[in-house]
């Protein structure tokens, strides 16, 4: 037997005790950070040539971890969420469009917060949702675990009525609460406490900025600094409200290097969309709820340090439907997916292992109504040749609304040679529009087939919210500027009271519509008109209006909170 001295005892344990260490952080799964801003273009940051703008942390970290330089998202806010969460094309998942019933996920796709929270993580969403603000649609019906948000798609939007970027009022797991602070640094404080609290377990971070979506409203001595700088007020308050996302995303990095985390963290930075409004955009063509290069060609930056190799660049093409499984293969999840999904998975690209990728064709369009029209305000962007089939008329739900000098028609690009969209080559290249037209229609046809584009009902049940909010910008159906009411569904009949949020006139009755049948009620209290309702099975739309007997209806057309209705649960 081999005599072993104390020392030679202790160097063979330290050795194997870093051997444990060692092969125990190898086998800690990472955590997972995405952060996800509104409406802040390809141009708005510095990396991209601006040099107005201050994005000191976005640039730094982009250039030290890898750049996605070709990567896409939907020209607006509501169909790149629910792409980005289910790594499917969102026609599939029950969102059309942003707003007017058109912005509800189906609950029977799967979302990233799902898939992460089988695995074992902990999940956490701060900031925008916009997928669906009643049950089972919510974001805490949804996978995430702890979630600080603001309704609809914005703050002030309805029904986030009256409402501020400042001190605004808040949803902090399902419950109101009144915030202080600045919207942006509000989201990053409760998503840096999430992170220290959690920092012994595997978390995912979803960090989705409202900014600098409008209404622009940032400290003045902030834009003024880029008023002095010979920009106008809107793109002063827009570069503001960057810089205030990339002081709060410097904060984000410095605590996960203060709680040693940043070895192990997948940090994910990238944009919803083009810009909103006019402005230096990178060189690119249009912009927000359009299909060119300016509408959906956003940054995305992404750092690994345990895994990926830093200052590279991944030319390929990618977009935000390629997140999910390219997350499930980073961090080899096992994930249990119903649905099939529509992005690939770019983890290759990523590590290095591969750069060239299947050739394939992404698909983009969106545009108002919930009966989406084949060839309307959409795209194929191909490995390197563009088909955009009547860009800019996003606001119409038909072309045949679209006044003809705004029908652009088919053109075809080549984007190795003419990233700024500049040269239409449909006429010289019939073949190559024929080519990208079959793969357009096919793929409209397929989406098509998955649900019809049905938008989910909203559910008024035991399970539900005993009060129910109906908001008649967000959810309601319209036909043309008309607000028909909401799409509802009743699986047992139930006895609900009924509140509409508007002043009724002496004279004036309550309409109650449901199942086709209407029903006149006296109003008892002019300022809060209301009715006690039964609710018999079915899914229809319930409508709710005030109307004086022998005169015709008026219809509610701005964007406020008036027309909306509480439904409270009372019972059987």
């Amino acid at each position: 037997m081999t005599k072993h001295t104390p020392s030679r005892i202790w160097l063979a344990l330290i050795g194997l005790i870093a051997f444990v260490t060692n092969t125990q952080s190898e086998a800690a799964p990472p955590n997972v950070i995405l952060v996800m801003t509104d409406d802040q273009g390809f141009g708005d940051v510095g990396l991209h040539g601006n040099d107005i703008v201050q994005t000191p942390a976005i640039d730094k970290f982009a250039r030290n971890g890898i750049q996605l330089t070709e990567f896409y998202c939907s020209p607006v806010c509501a169909p790149t969420r629910a792409a980005l969460m289910t790594g499917r094309y969102f026609y599939r998942t029950g969102v059309i469009h942003t707003s007017r019933g058109a912005a509800r996920m189906a609950t029977d796709e799967k979302t990233m917060a799902e898939v992460f929270q089988d695995a074992g993580y902990v999940t956490g969403i701060f900031g925008k949702w916009h997928l669906g603000d009643n049950y089972p649609m919510r974001p805490q019906d949804q996978g995430f675990q702890h979630s600080l948000v603001h309704k609809s798609g914005g703050i002030t939007q309805p029904p986030d009525q009256p409402n501020d970027y400042f001190d605004p009022l808040l949803w902090k797991d399902g419950q109101p609460v009144q915030a202080k602070g600045y919207c942006t640094d509000v989201f990053f404080d409760g998503a840096l406490d999430f992170v220290e609290k959690n920092q012994d377990r595997p978390f995912f971070a979803y960090i989705a900025t409202n900014a600098p979506h409008t209404p622009l409203i940032v400290d003045e001595a902030a834009w003024k600094k880029y008023a002095q700088q010979d920009q106008s007020e809107t793109t002063a308050k827009v570069y503001a409200m960057v810089e205030n996302i990339d002081m709060n995303f410097a904060r984000l990095l410095e605590k996960l290097d203060e709680l040693k985390l940043r070895e192990n963290t997948i940090v994910i930075f990238l944009t919803d969309n083009g810009p909103q409004q006019n402005r230096f955009n990178g060189g690119l063509n249009g912009r927000k709820s359009m299909v060119y290069e300016g509408g959906i060609h956003v940054p995305c930056f992404v750092q690994w340090p345990a895994k990926l190799e830093a200052g590279r660049k991944v030319a390929s093409r990618h977009a935000h439907l390629d997140w999910l499984p390219t997350l499930i293969d980073a961090t080899g999840i096992k994930a249990d997916l119903p649905n099939r999904l529509d992005g690939i998975s770019f983890w290759p690209q990523l590590f290095g292992k591969s750069s060239s990728v299947q050739p394939r064709n992404l698909f983009f369009q969106v545009h108002r109504g919930l009966d989406p029209e084949p060839r309307h305000n959409a795209a194929v962007v191909g490995p390197r040749y563009k088909l955009v089939l009547n860009v800019g008329s996003f606001g119409q739900e038909k072309l045949k609304d679209v006044p003809p000098n705004r029908r652009t028609g088919i053109q075809l690009f080549d984007l190795e040679k003419d990233p700024g969209e500049k040269h239409d080559l449909a006429a010289a290249m019939p073949n190559k529009v024929e080519e990208l037209l079959e793969a357009y229609d096919a793929w409209f046809a397929d989406v098509k087939s998955t649900r019809n584009f049905e938008t989910p009902a909203i559910p008024i049940n035991e399970k539900s919210e005993k009060s129910t909010l109906l908001c008649r910008y967000q959810d309601g159906f319209y036909e043309g500027d008309r607000h028909l009411g909401w799409k509802i569904e009743v699986v047992d009949p139930i006895l609900v009271q009924i509140r509409l949020n508007q002043e009724a006139k002496p004279g004036q009755k309550l309409m109650v519509q449901w199942l086709g049948n209407t029903t006149a009620y006296d109003i008892e209290d002019l300022q809060h008109p209301g009715a006690a309702f039964q609710l018999s099975r079915g899914t229809s739309l319930l409508d709710v209006w005030l109307q004086t007997e022998g005169q015709p209806r008026e219809f509610i057309k701005n964007n406020t909170t008036t027309g909306d209705v509480v439904v409270n649960f009372v019972g059987d």
